[in-house]
């Protein structure tokens, strides 16, 4: 995969149920309020360490506030050799609506 796919809430699930990698952009104020399931808090300090821990070869969830963010940073994970990304359509806010079971604190 050479770009990242937009996809929404309900394939982000089952992506996640297939145990795809879940990167959150939001601050970290936010992410504590609550996140999708086995989400890492990735900003500017922690994203070397994450490329470096995370598995490349599994799908990358990438989720923001509402799924605009998540497409940049889609496509500079991809640059950086994930094989297969997502931007999850709606971000958090759409996850959090769709899903209000699956968010963690």
């Amino acid at each position: 995969m050479d770009q990242y796919s937009c996809i929404s809430t309900a394939q982000a699930l089952e992506l996640l149920q297939k145990d795809a990698t879940v990167a959150d952009i939001r601050d970290q104020q936010s992410f504590v309020a609550g996140h999708m399931p086995n989400a890492v808090n990735v900003n500017n300090d922690n994203l070397h360490q994450f490329m470096q821990d995370a598995d490349m070869d599994k799908p990358l969830l990438v989720c923001c506030y509402h799924g605009i963010s998540s497409q940049s940073a889609a496509q500079f994970l991809v640059q950086q050799g994930f094989d297969e990304v997502y931007s999850v359509n709606g971000g958090f806010e759409a996850w959090r609506v769709d899903f209000p079971d699956q968010c963690e604190k």
